[in-house]
């Protein structure tokens, strides 16, 4: 058995059994990295060597899309992309880039029915979003397909909203934003086909709407790259009649300029 199947089984066990159970599945299945499998002190962390190629994401950044700067222009400046093009959604941050041992965790939680590491993943988020989870009444999670959550049993992005709801003390509501059109893999897609992807794919049922009229968002996904995704859903949400939306991700995407600049 591998370190991946030895903590997906030990995380559904602790889940079925509970308390002191729980202390002795400890003691089978003892805790390990979730980046490199080498055995750590506790469930869902990293060891210090994979802790320090984690590349976290801190000012100075676009104070609207959260996009990196080069160097300090600042306080509350805005990208010029931003200010041609501004965004549906009031700011946007995320934890980490999305490589090297995040992106392993990323496809651990997304994949590999790695639920455990949501509580960690939260954590991390709320540490680089404080302000935009302060400045949110409530929380929703980009949804999936229902082919596609069939097909995963789960949806990532949810798992986290769930998980950042119980740290932050902020109400998540589920099943208020549903995806109506099956979209392709955004992966490997251009900005413009990722847009045309995801246009018209999120509604919201008339009777949900009164859960979130006229309050603050805070709108959770797993990655982002080009924003597109969750665009589209905050323009849905906003239609409907929320009064702002903010975007938190684990991760986001560095685009070519950002990768030169932070490799």
């Amino acid at each position: 058995m591998d370190t991946t199947d030895a903590s997906r089984l030990r995380f559904r066990l602790q889940a079925a059994l509970g308390g002191v159970a729980a202390g002795v599945m400890q003691l089978v299945y003892p805790p390990v990295c979730s980046g490199c499998g080498k055995m750590v002190g506790r469930a869902a962390a990293l060891c210090p060597s994979c802790w320090v190629t984690v590349r976290f994401i801190e000012r100075p950044y676009c104070e609207i899309t959260g996009v990196p700067f080069d160097h300090d222009r600042g306080d509350g400046l805005v990208s010029p992309e931003a200010l041609a093009h501004p965004p549906p959604y009031a700011r946007a941050r995320a934890a980490v880039f999305h490589d090297g041992i995040a992106r392993k965790i990323v496809h651990g939680l997304k994949y590999s029915d790695r639920a455990d590491l949501a509580a960690m993943m939260a954590a991390w988020m709320i540490r680089a979003g404080q302000e935009v989870v302060d400045d949110s009444d409530v929380i929703l999670a980009v949804p999936l397909h229902r082919s596609r959550l069939f097909a995963r049993r789960y949806n990532q992005s949810a798992e986290l909203a769930r998980s950042l709801a119980r740290q932050s003390g902020k109400p998540f509501l589920p099943g208020v934003l549903r995806r109506v059109r099956a979209t392709r893999q955004q992966v490997g897609l251009g900005l413009r086909a990722r847009q045309d992807n995801v246009r018209g794919a999120f509604s919201i049922e008339p009777e949900q709407v009164q859960r979130f009229l006229g309050l603050k968002l805070l709108l959770i996904d797993d990655v982002l790259t080009t924003g597109s995704t969750v665009e589209a859903a905050t323009r849905a949400l906003l239609r409907a009649g929320a009064a702002q939306v903010n975007v938190l991700t684990f991760a986001r995407v560095a685009s070519q300029g950002e990768e030169t600049l932070y490799a």
